[in-house]
């Protein structure tokens, strides 16, 4: 009971499990405290990893070392990649996850880490002196010593849980609340705030009439997030999709004058895209249906997430409208959905570690920071028990900039804009989202997650050989060449302008209308194409080719924001002069007057075209 730590984790969710196994596998001796050792990563709302934005989060986290991708790999049970119809920016990996799964392969994951020990408990105390951060006390009474604590506490600071005019505490069903650190924190100087989220109520499956929906299968061939060498699925269970109905909307108004949210009782702000049923239909009054996913929970369970059907109106109500959804006239329900209000701190009041800047060593990581989602999260958590880690062994600080990944996105949105509702990161935040996609994760972030000690050796030798094999296809196919009299039958189905001379097969893959597909045809005129090409290195390639000049734009505007990071701006600058910047623009950098053109890159509302003329002002 008395030994001394290097790095203490309060909170076993996504971003504490990804905090321990990154300093742990760093070398830190860590005791990760919960309150529960049987919800340790438990999924709190839907069973599903990835998405818009959020399947290039866990890619870097993989990238980098952690832990959430291999962990989903080994528990998905069906895999999507989202919007290929758009361009590889936007391509998004996403799964649905065996719950119970999930949550027992990220507890096997920590046990078998020599280096992390398990305390069942509430913090409700730091021990903190000289602005430093001690260890911890707990409601046992009992004090754990340590050079460094992460806070990943998620919903569960003074918590409150909703359902219609039932208000009981809890920071998820059937789990109690903890008090104390925010009162402590306040106490210390921290700023303290409260949100709001919620969560769908489960049925019964057996109960559904899925011949009444749409069916949502996998990927006919499926991918997987990691890079590491876990399997891809071999089977999948489909979702399924229907849709709300003026009936359900009218029999949810019923519930209104006793919901929690419009009569005042919860104060929290919500997540602002992923709104509570009853939030819809009264925000846009003019629609008369909702989508509804029906997504299964697991291999073999019968329960089933109502995705997109979020509430806390009273139970009898949820029943009754879920009941005139087509497909649910027979729902059986396990349990109601329900909101849940909760403390955080503005995220402003960190640095870019994570490390708070009134105590040393102490960091936030997740939905303390007021952030929503396990991707969100995960990744803070990774952050911030690297930062940890180096702190208790007075290494250099660890930070991912906004062009290096969506990670570096979402903690300099965070650390430098704050958030008055609970963010979540969209492909629109990062202004270099081409040079940030999901398949050059490992390219961008594993030589740092190695330099680290965090990703191992073999996926150093995976990232080095493959970015050999990719220089090597593209240097071919610079050099191959082919006659019109090989390609322009093949050109002519396409309806692609046909060849006069000799043309390099560079030149044929950058016409737009030859896709992926197409490409494998022109790959054919290599030599030894078929002997040591994979289809990952000819995706990467393409997209370098297709591209290139969108790419090399994104590099070169990175390149100089990089470069003039802290060129100042003086306090009197006139933005008025410069009738070029965006109305937007102009008026958020004529209130928050930036001292650097970093500062002003940061600004909401100020865009990347806005820094552009400013450098060009400035004489850069």
């Amino acid at each position: 009971m008395h030994e001394t730590y290097d790095v203490i984790i309060v909170g076993a969710g996504h971003a504490g499990c990804e905090a321990a196994h990154a300093a742990a596998t760093m070398g830190s001796k860590v005791l990760l405290i919960t309150m529960n050792m049987q919800t340790i990563a438990q999924m709190s709302c839907n069973p599903a990893m990835g998405g818009v934005a959020k399947g290039q989060i866990v890619r870097e986290v993989d990238a980098l070392g952690g832990m959430s991708g291999i962990i989903s790999d080994k528990s998905m049970i069906q895999f999507r990649m989202l919007n290929r119809s758009k361009g590889p920016a936007m391509w998004s990996p996403r799964c649905q996850s065996d719950r119970n799964l999930f949550a027992n392969e990220w507890r096997l994951a920590l046990e078998h880490n020599a280096n992390v020990d398990f305390w069942q408990d509430t913090v409700s105390q730091l021990l903190v002196k000289h602005n430093r951060v001690q260890g911890v006390r707990t409601d046992m009474g009992l004090e754990f010593i340590a050079k460094a604590v992460v806070l990943t506490n998620g919903t569960f600071l003074n918590g409150r849980i909703f359902i219609g005019e039932k208000i009981f505490g809890g920071g998820r069903t059937a789990e109690r609340s903890a008090t104390g650190l925010t009162e402590q924190l306040v106490e210390l100087g921290f700023e303290a705030g409260r949100m709001k989220t919620g969560t769908p109520p489960r049925i019964d499956g057996r109960s559904l009439d899925y011949s009444r929906m749409e069916e949502q299968p996998g990927d006919e061939n499926p991918g997987k997030f990691s890079y590491s060498n876990t399997k891809p699925l071999s089977k999948q269970r489909s979702c399924w999709i229907t849709y709300t109905n003026s009936e359900v909307h009218e029999t949810l108004k019923e519930g209104f004058e006793k919901s929690p949210m419009f009569t005042g009782r919860i104060k929290g702000l919500g997540p602002r895209y992923c709104p509570s049923i009853e939030d819809k239909i009264n925000r846009f009054a003019d629609k008369d249906r909702h989508q509804i996913f029906v997504e299964p929970e697991g291999w073999e369970t019968v329960e089933v997430y109502v995705n997109g059907f979020s509430t806390s109106l009273p139970e009898d109500v949820q029943l009754r409208a879920l009941r005139k959804i087509q497909g649910f006239e027979q729902a059986k329900m396990f349990r109601p959905g329900y909101a849940v209000e909760y403390d955080f701190f503005p995220p402003t009041q960190l640095r870019h570690t994570l490390e708070t800047h009134l105590v040393e060593n102490l960091f936030f990581a997740g939905q303390i920071n007021g952030t929503t989602g396990y991707e969100e999260a995960a990744c803070q958590g990774l952050i911030a028990g690297i930062n940890a880690h180096q702190n208790a062994y007075e290494k250099e600080s660890f930070t991912i900039s906004r062009s290096e990944g969506y990670i570096g996105v979402l903690i300099d949105d965070l650390i430098t804009k704050g958030t008055e509702e609970p963010y979540r990161m969209f492909t629109s935040r990062a202004e270099y989202r081409t040079l940030l996609r999901q398949d050059n994760a490992d390219l961008r972030l594993t030589e740092r997650g190695y330099t680290l000690g965090l990703a191992s050796e073999s996926r150093l030798h995976n990232v080095q050989k493959k970015k050999q094999s990719i220089a090597d296809l593209m240097d071919n196919i610079r050099v191959t060449k082919v006659k019109p009299e090989e390609i322009n039958s093949w050109l002519g189905n396409l309806n692609s302008a046909q060849l006069r001379e000799k043309s390099s097969l560079y030149g044929l893959i950058k016409r737009p209308e030859i896709g992926l597909t197409e490409v494998d045809y022109l790959l054919q005129f290599l030599p030894e194409y078929e002997s040591n090409v994979n289809n990952e290195t000819i995706e990467q390639a393409v997209i370098e080719i297709k591209y290139e000049d969108y790419l090399n734009r994104e590099r070169t505007n990175a390149e100089k924001i990089s470069k003039w990071e802290n060129l100042e701006i003086t306090a009197d600058f006139d933005y008025d002069r410069l009738k070029a910047l965006s109305f937007e623009g102009r008026d958020k950098l004529k209130k928050q007057k930036p001292a650097t053109i970093g500062q002003a890159s940061r600004i909401s509302g100020v865009s990347p075209s806005d820094i552009s003329i400013l450098l060009v002002y400035l004489g850069r």
